[in-house]
């Protein structure tokens, strides 16, 4: 679980950090998927009784929520869910209209999916001149929001991080467009090929979802489960739900949660002013590769990345699992309105945020000339020079020291919530030393190096088969 969720020792600190300050209020929070037994995977953690103990000793930890509607489980296959376990007064409704990012790919034709949900309850958020997303009080009244994401791999957005962890913060999935039923030919980005199979699919998926029988939904998933492997005997290697790198929803949908999270009020309006203050960190100690989100691979990075402007981050973090943003089609879009160039990472200022937040094309072409560090020269940084970093608007890679000592300078003040993932089992506090991608480090290798790495690729493929998309395999 190292590089599937946040690690617990990053949130133990970012809360302690918080209560060291004048907050008025700290909560943990956040929305995982579905299926995810919350309870259970607090108690792994070691979460569910450090939170017991915190709040013990501090009232005003309010300890950790889940700030879900529904939840699911799977009985052999079949989806069987827990609807409105808690009531919408808990939640606020933002409707950013026609301003949405997702209204240029809008029509009446109810394209929207997100997978395992009615598409019918999207058909009602999502439609030309509607896009609203239900968004937990706990984050819109807050002050203060630190996003703790864990990076690593996305089939449909490629890289999860700081923009992608937002989907934590709405409490129903349906208001959650993640892709668009079709091929580009047909003006979906569901798959990237069409034919007469993937189409069959969609239309036992989208039956299967709005079947209220047990019954029913074993009918059509034995029938998904036919069709799908014909597909996969047909050479699809692809499959559904908008997995491929030409998804052009997912990364509107988090923009739009990125503004809402900016510039939303408590009344489900939006402002031309900011309404909190918000800080990322992301935990790059143990990296996800390959089959992410849910199964990815670990990658020994070593890092920690923080800062005050998502798309910096996350453009840090792809560039960490070696992509090139600027070229990925569901990737670029989130950077365009910021000017971040190679390693340099010139970050523009506020209004370079605001643009990102509500998706505007005005030209501010005045970049701050020490608005972001760049990650060669923070790869030996300590955590005091990174908190500085941070706190100035920067976004910083560092490690070495205690994490502890590191949040524990971050700036806070009055009502703080705290929006995080999931997160893992007990860890040492002291972060590695950084360990690139093997290909960003191949130049510095000796050359028996190079043969122990080319002996390690073939190796690979010759007994696991093709790629996986796994960092540094090339063969």
């Amino acid at each position: 679980m190292d590089c599937l969720v946040t690690h617990a020792s990053v949130i133990r600190a970012a809360v302690d950090a918080a209560l060291q300050t004048d907050a008025a209020e700290v909560l943990v929070g956040d929305a995982p998927i579905q299926g995810c037994d919350f309870n259970a995977l607090i108690q792994t953690t070691g979460l569910d009784a450090w939170a017991r103990e915190r709040m013990a000793q501090e009232p005003r930890f309010k300890g950790v929520r889940d700030f879900r509607r529904t939840t699911c489980v799977l009985v052999h296959g079949v989806r069987v869910a827990e609807e409105n376990i808690q009531s919408e007064d808990h939640f606020t409704l933002f409707d950013l209209g026609r301003e949405s990012l997702l209204e240029p790919i809008s029509d009446n034709r109810s394209r929207f999916r997100v997978a395992w949900y009615d598409h019918r309850l999207m058909a009602k958020t999502h439609h030309p001149g509607v896009h609203q997303y239900l968004v937990a009080k706990e984050v819109v009244d807050a002050d203060v929001i630190i996003n703790l994401p864990k990076l690593k791999t996305h089939k449909k957005a490629g890289v999860t991080c700081a923009l992608k962890n937002l989907i934590g913060i709405n409490g129903n999935k349906e208001y959650l467009p993640h892709h668009r039923v079709g091929g580009p030919k047909t003006g979906g980005d569901n798959y990237p090929d069409d034919g007469i199979v993937k189409r069959a699919l969609e239309y036992v998926s989208d039956r299967q979802n709005v079947t209220s029988s047990y019954t029913g939904g074993m009918v059509w998933h034995l029938f998904f489960a036919v069709l799908a492997r014909a597909s996969r005997y047909g050479g699809d290697r692809v499959g559904m739900d908008g997995s491929w790198s030409g998804n052009d929803t997912i990364w509107r949908t988090c923009l739009d949660l990125n503004r809402i999270l900016l510039y939303g009020r408590a009344d489900g309006t939006m402002s031309d002013e900011m309404q909190r203050r918000v800080i990322h960190i992301a935990d790059a100690v143990i990296a996800g590769q390959g089959n992410g989100p849910l199964a990815p691979e670990p990658l020994d990075l070593g890092l920690l990345i923080g800062g005050s402007n998502a798309a910096a981050i996350d453009w840090v973090g792809a560039q960490l699992l070696a992509y090139a943003p600027e070229k990925d089609r569901s990737g670029a879009p989130r950077f365009r309105s910021v000017s971040l160039a190679d390693c340099k990472c010139s970050q523009q200022r506020r209004a370079s945020d605001r643009r990102l937040g509500h998706g505007r094309s005005e030209n501010t072409s005045r970049p701050h000339p020490k608005a972001c560090i760049s990650p060669g020269r923070l790869a030996g940084c300590g955590s005091r020079s990174a908190a500085r970093a941070i706190g100035r608007g920067r976004t910083a890679i560092w490690h070495g020291g205690r994490i502890g000592g590191t949040a524990g300078r971050l700036k806070l003040d009055a009502t703080v919530r705290l929006h995080l993932v999931s997160n893992l089992a007990s860890r040492p506090q002291v972060i590695q030393r950084p360990r690139w991608p093997p290909q960003r480090r191949q130049h510095r290798l000796p050359n028996r190096g190079h043969r122990r790495l080319r002996r390690r690729r073939e190796t690979s493929c010759d007994s696991q088969g093709p790629s996986r998309g796994r960092v540094g395999d090339h063969c």
